[in-house]
């Protein structure tokens, strides 16, 4: 079941609302012959249409949600919602997570990415409260092919009523929010690391919260010689930041620098695995142990630059968790309009920008 309140175009909506129809109680009058979006509202209809109400499509989506328990009537609700405005709804988000409801939100566009629409429909604390909200997983891919697995994933936990093999962890209950862009964003080197690590690993990578996209050694050779290896730096980023952050590992490559890029797809599932090892080896009086997505992505010690079209220490703590230097990028201030690039540049999320936060990081860490 699937609903909106009021931006079934702009979330790209409208190919699956003609198909479906909107639901209503009793046949409506057609105002428009749009043939790009049919509104055909009637009993049959399988989209619900709530008007702007971020609230309402929040106490929808938790009442959904909990169908199972309610009335033995198994639901996948599905919630679309620009990212900003997931904050308008956030009593009743938090209230449907409390209240262990299982359904599926999409926030999108976000971030300074949706420049061109001004400062008013940016968001940069949202991927904040997606990671810090109980019973909600956070979910950030950059290509369709990661999107894929990751929502069919998430339709397969709700539908079976469990966390499945992946997680174990308790905070992930079955609400899950993906945080979107619209973006257009080259595929292609989604395709070469497919090719590289095959579907299976890259699949189960994916789901578990990330994967190396790009491999600093493997796709500049000359940064290894008979000396020994280039420095080496991490860039980690999620979502539509990505094609800088590839450009700026080709610029390093360029200085002598090797860059490992790690696309994080849900930073909720990182944080998770390294505090569930943490608390273990609290509890247990022994030494943590970093096995794990984590560390199988980012097991080479080398500083690490995060970046992140969001406030810039949702990332923060992955120089904490592998006890090396890191410089986080990200939003920190209210948006302007302008270009996409321009926002870029004036949030020192552009690939210039990154590049030299990567050398800054290889300096504190030779300190």
């Amino acid at each position: 079941m699937t609903t909106a309140p009021d931006v079934a175009t702009s979330t790209n909506l409208a190919g699956f609302i003609n198909r479906t129809g909107v639901f209503a109680p009793t046949e409506q009058r057609a105002w428009n012959a749009d043939p790009v979006l049919k509104w055909a509202e009637g009993p049959t209809g399988q989209h619900i249409e709530l008007g702007i109400s971020e609230m309402n499509l929040f106490l929808l989506l938790g009442q959904l949600g909990l169908s199972w328990d309610l009335s033995a009537q198994p639901l996948i609700p599905i919630g679309t919602v620009y990212d900003p405005f997931v904050c308008r709804g956030l009593d009743a988000f938090i209230y449907g997570c409390y209240s262990g409801a299982r359904f599926i939100v999409a926030g999108t566009p976000s971030g300074v990415t949706l420049a061109p629409e001004g400062g008013a429909h940016q968001s940069t604390i949202t991927a904040s409260i997606g990671l810090e909200l109980p019973g909600v997983t956070a979910i950030e891919p950059a290509y369709a092919g990661a999107l894929d697995w990751l929502l069919c994933d998430s339709v397969a936990r709700i539908a079976s009523g469990d966390e499945g093999p992946l997680t174990a962890s308790p905070a992930e209950q079955g609400a899950y929010y993906f945080r979107l862009t619209t973006r257009p964003i080259n595929q292609a080197p989604f395709a070469q690391a497919r090719q590289r690590l095959g579907d299976a690993v890259l699949r189960r990578q994916v789901i578990a919260g990330a994967y190396r996209l790009r491999d600093g050694f493997e796709d500049h050779p000359e940064l290894v010689t008979e000396d020994g290896k280039a420095p080496l730096v991490h860039l980690v980023s999620s979502g539509p930041l990505l094609p800088e952050v590839l450009q700026a590992a080709e610029e390093l490559a360029e200085e002598g620098v090797a860059a490992h890029v790690v696309d994080v797809t849900s930073l909720d599932r990182l944080y998770s695995s390294w505090q569930r090892t943490l608390r273990q080896g609290v509890r247990t009086a022994t030494t943590p142990s970093l096995a794990g997505p984590l560390w199988s992505v980012l097991g080479d010690r080398a500083p690490i630059v995060t970046v992140h079209d969001a406030a810039s220490h949702a990332m923060s703590w992955l120089g904490s968790a592998l006890g090396v230097p890191c410089v986080p990028l990200g939003v920190d201030g209210f948006g302007q309009s302008g270009t996409i690039a321009d926002l870029y540049g004036a949030n020192d999320l552009d690939t210039g920008s990154i590049v030299n936060a990567a050398l800054a990081a290889l300096a504190l860490d030779s300190r």
